[in-house]
């Protein structure tokens, strides 16, 4: 059974329970004395948005955890039958076999290819019947008790809409605890598998070792942190993300927002401040191409026309140039909004004073806004030494610790995309290491939020 039919059920049960409650309360209205005021203290359509949450929630919450839990009960079912007892007792064979069967029985696969799958679908297609059933029952049931329960306390005095009110408060009270409940299952899956690997590689060796070579296929032994030193990773990092795209981000995007908010006329600030923000709006991967195919071969025969032999196809000055682009309207919209902010009377009194537009800029924008465009060179950081797609596509796999921007380069997000989409286990330390170059990357981007907000608090308070 599909998971959407209970849903529609219960959507259809808390339909005609708002018809039936809203219903009801006109009768309230239309039972009171002509000429006399009716004794409602709720309109109709908050009783019947009452009835309907309580048919609707309760019945859509079991909806939702019996899709999570059924399918263990029916692969537990089917697996008791005596048709499963050929099968291997554990490991990869044995899931193929269960998956085909399943699917065959679900209706997601036409036929099941292994004998020892095709003995199994008609256990499997009895328990996805049986419990299909029991969840559409108890769904239902769920759905007419509690919309019953709701009809009975409807009473011409019956305070539907604060009710009404409170469910509402709680639902936006929950859609904001996802976002926080998210970012904690983040950090503990994060930090659960970063201390499995530090399990095997201490973390000294890890965070100060100069050599990155993990081997998926090779057997854990006692020299495993030689080959996990991640400085390399962080310098590729730092150098690729916060040095030499922002070399290319902060002052055009600087400049960008002088000329937005200082010389450009109404007409040309209309045009060209969307037509700069159409960047952001770019697929990184497109970023990627361009890295790929224009920047990079540009770079390289640039850097061998002035005698740089050594220059490579991939390099971190291609990635880092093309994601310095990337993140121009990030740096170029926070500082045309932090000058934005600054109080006309500073400039006019500027003016006054005699001073020109440039040396207003200079001196009494830039400085007055200084706080609001570090804090968006501080998320422009952050948003750099995130980003995967370029680094992937431009800057090579080699881990290396330089200093020469023509040569091949990697950083943590590649090496974290190398090591989850590689053929070793999840229980291998090259696997673990991607969890511990997550957990390392999350609290330097933790770090910069922190510190661009307290930058953000700091310019508020100025003008307090």
């Amino acid at each position: 059974m599909s998971p959407a039919i209970p849903l529609l059920l219960a959507i259809g049960l808390g339909l005609i329970a708002w018809l039936a409650a809203r219903s009801k309360a006109w009768t309230f209205k239309r039972a009171a004395p002509p000429g006399t005021r009716a004794p409602l203290h709720s309109l109709p359509n908050y009783h019947g948005w009452y009835v309907a949450l309580w048919a609707v929630v309760p019945a859509i919450a079991f909806a939702a955890v019996w899709a999570a839990i059924s399918p263990n009960l029916i692969v537990t079912q089917a697996l008791s039958n005596p048709a499963a007892a050929s099968l291997p007792a554990f490991g990869v064979e044995r899931d193929a076999i269960i998956a085909e069967a399943y699917a065959t029985a679900s209706g997601s696969a036409a036929a099941a290819f292994n004998p020892a799958a095709n003995a199994l679908v008609e256990p499997f297609a009895s328990a996805i019947r049986q419990f299909g059933t029991i969840g559409l029952a108890v769904t239902l049931l769920l759905g007419f008790a509690g919309g019953a329960y709701a009809f009975l306390k409807l009473r011409p005095d019956f305070t539907a809409r604060t009710r009404v009110e409170r469910a509402v408060m709680l639902g936006l009270l929950l859609a904001s605890l996802v976002a926080i409940l998210t970012t904690f299952g983040i950090v503990a899956s994060l930090l659960f598998e970063t201390i499995r690997f530090f399990g095997f590689v201490s973390p000294a060796e890890f965070l100060l070792g100069t050599h990155w070579g993990p081997d998926p296929m090779a057997a854990p032994g006692p020299n495993l942190g030689e080959n996990y030193g991640a400085i390399p990773l962080f310098w590729g990092t730092i150098f690729i993300g916060a040095i030499i795209a922002m070399i290319v981000a902060i002052p055009l995007g600087l400049m960008s927002a002088i000329y937005l908010t200082q010389y450009a006329s109404a007409n040309v600030r209309k045009w060209m401040k969307p037509l700069l923000e159409i960047l952001a709006g770019v697929p990184t991967v497109v970023y990627g191409y361009f890295a790929a195919l224009t920047v990079a071969p540009l770079v390289r025969d640039a850097a061998q026309g002035i005698g740089i032999a050594s220059a490579s196809s991939e390099s971190a000055m291609a990635a880092g140039l093309v994601m310095g682009i990337m993140i121009i309207p990030f740096v170029s919209s926070m500082a045309d909004d932090s000058i934005a902010a600054v109080p006309q009377a500073m400039r006019d009194g500027s003016l006054a004073m005699g001073a020109t537009t440039s040396e207003t800029i200079k001196k009494v924008l830039i400085p007055a806004a200084l706080p609001g465009i570090v804090a968006g060179v501080m998320l422009a950081v952050s948003r750099a030494i995130g980003e995967t797609m370029i680094v992937v596509m431009a800057a090579g796999a080699t881990a290396r610790l330089t200093a020469n921007p023509f040569e091949t380069m990697t950083t943590v997000t590649f090496q974290i995309v190398a090591m989850l989409t590689g053929e070793g286990s999840f229980d291998h330390p090259a696997t673990l290491s991607a969890f511990a170059l997550g957990f390392v990357l999350f609290c330097v981007t933790l770090a910069l939020n922190f510190i661009a907000l307290r930058v953000v608090k700091r310019f508020r308070e100025a003008y307090e």
